[in-house]
């Protein structure tokens, strides 16, 4: 034996690979915050709505799941379910890429419309999910839109409206464009007829949705740090040549100057919402 193996350092514990580590964490059992990074159990998070347990950073929600949080156990009817879209353009592997995301996120289309009850309120709900096709609004999204809106005016019902999105869907071109005049003189019918409209704006709402439905409540709401607007941050600088505050297009900076109504923490989203279904309803009644 050589001088030198005599003073060889033993180690005290036994050591293991990051890769290992990350073999033996089955996927899905931990997240972290994209905010703050901190690393905690996914069951945690869902449990709070998924915000933050550390800073309050508010998670992505998925349409059911949003749903769920909301409304009262059993009541939700679901509309036009089996709606797809189609390729009127021919746009090269659109309707693989439209299927592969039916797999992921088990639903046909980037929203979910139907009614239901929250804390004993009928109402119609419009639900984005951005997991789809980053929310994109195309032919099918704003169909639905508009079918769920005039449901709410044959039926007096509120609509409310939750929007994620990243604007008007590129391959359907001006088909997609077009859902913005129809679903905006959707929400002008019901709106002459007395009903009344809430929308929660969530992250991120942009482009042609920020533009239309999203910003044409009689409540314009928020989630805490949404991004919300029409053009990207790069593209306004480069046309105004200013450098913009750090603040730009979030749901905080809206509100100071005075385009929403409230920013609206997810906690207290259902008692908000009940309490103004509660003074707009006529003696509790779920009609208008």
């Amino acid at each position: 034996m050589a001088l030198k193996d005599l003073f060889v350092k033993k180690k005290k514990y036994a050591s293991v690979s990051s890769e290992n580590l990350r073999q033996d964490v089955p996927e899905g059992i931990m997240v972290k915050c994209k905010k703050c990074k901190k690393i905690m159990y996914a069951k945690e998070l869902n449990k709070n709505l998924k915000v933050c347990l550390n800073c309050g950073h508010h998670h992505p929600m998925s349409s059911f799941e949003r749903i769920e949080s909301l409304v009262d156990e059993g009541t939700f009817v679901e509309y036009d379910k089996e709606m797809v879209s189609q390729n009127p353009l021919e746009f090269p592997d659109y309707l693989e890429k439209l299927e592969k995301d039916r797999e992921k996120t088990d639903i046909n289309e980037a929203v979910v419309t139907g009614e239901g009850e929250i804390n004993g309120f009928r109402v119609v709900l419009a639900v984005m999910d951005a997991r789809f096709r980053m929310g994109s609004m195309g032919s099918v999204v704003g169909e639905k839109i508009t079918r769920a809106i005039e449901k709410a005016a044959e039926q007096n019902l509120p609509f409310i409206i939750f929007t994620a999105s990243g604007g008007a869907r590129m391959q359907e071109g001006v088909l997609s464009l077009m859902q913005m005049a129809k679903t905006s003189a959707a929400l002008k019918m019901l709106s002459n007829k007395g009903g009344l409209i809430i929308s929660m704006m969530t992250h991120p709402t942009t482009g042609g949705v920020s533009a239309s439905f999203a910003s044409l409540g009689d409540y314009n709401f928020a989630e805490p740090g949404a991004l919300i607007g029409f053009a990207g941050r790069r593209i306004i600088e480069q046309t105004i040549r200013e450098d913009l505050p750090e603040d730009f297009q979030t749901s905080e900076f809206l509100l100071k100057h005075g385009q929403l109504d409230a920013v609206v923490h997810r906690h207290q989203l259902k008692e908000t919402l009940t309490n103004i279904l509660d003074i707009h309803m006529e003696g509790g009644d779920s009609e208008w």
